[in-house]
């Protein structure tokens, strides 16, 4: 059974100065805390991520982010357009390090703004990863947050989040609107 404490406010902005949200679970009579991946292994929020993309590809729009883990190491993954090509870079979620800088020439039917027009993402008044977390959590019943991306569809852009059991076996993807934190959908896997 998964109780989760410490809730934080739907505009906020900085997942790194949130307080830490901490799964609890009983086993007998002792508590068992589980801490949050917020605590230790993502210190940078995503308006840092957006940023350091921004600077690294200025006049381009962003199509899609990704938060999630490679070899217990967790990366924003950040793609974008702009009227020729395609970017894609990735940001290290503890100490905002860049890596694996990319660019390729977009498909002819991609070219002139067709898929920077369809594909950009709304990213004014963006809920944070980590209450993106929150919301997804508190939808699924229990578990974990483990991985988020954004994306967008019908013109509504979202956080899917990735919440596992503690055992690992089942996992729950829940869709929240990535500005008012509104859940849209959820789905689960075995």
């Amino acid at each position: 059974m998964g109780l989760l404490a410490g809730c934080s406010s739907s505009n906020q902005n900085n997942d790194s100065s949130a307080s830490s949200s901490k799964t609890t679970s009983m086993k007998g009579d002792s508590k068992v805390e589980q801490k949050s991946v917020f605590d230790n292994k993502v210190k940078v929020s995503v308006k840092e991520a957006i940023a350091s993309y921004r600077d690294a590809y200025p006049n381009t729009d962003i199509t899609s982010i990704e938060l999630d883990t490679t070899l217990g190491k967790y990366y924003y993954e950040i793609e974008g357009v702009d009227n020729d090509k395609e970017y894609s870079l990735k940001v290290d979620a503890l100490n905002k390090d860049i890596s694996e800088k990319k660019q390729e020439q977009l498909d002819n039917d991609e070219k002139n703004g067709t898929k920077r027009n369809e594909d950009k993402l709304n990213l004014d008044n963006l809920i944070s990863v980590k209450k993106a977390a929150t919301v997804a959590e508190k939808e699924a019943g229990s578990g974990r947050a483990v991985e988020w991306s954004l994306d967008k569809d019908m013109d509504t852009t979202y956080w899917e989040v990735k919440v596992k059991d503690g055992k690992g076996n089942q996992h729950v993807e829940v869709k929240v609107n990535a500005q008012t934190g509104k859940v849209l959908a959820k789905e689960t896997d075995d």
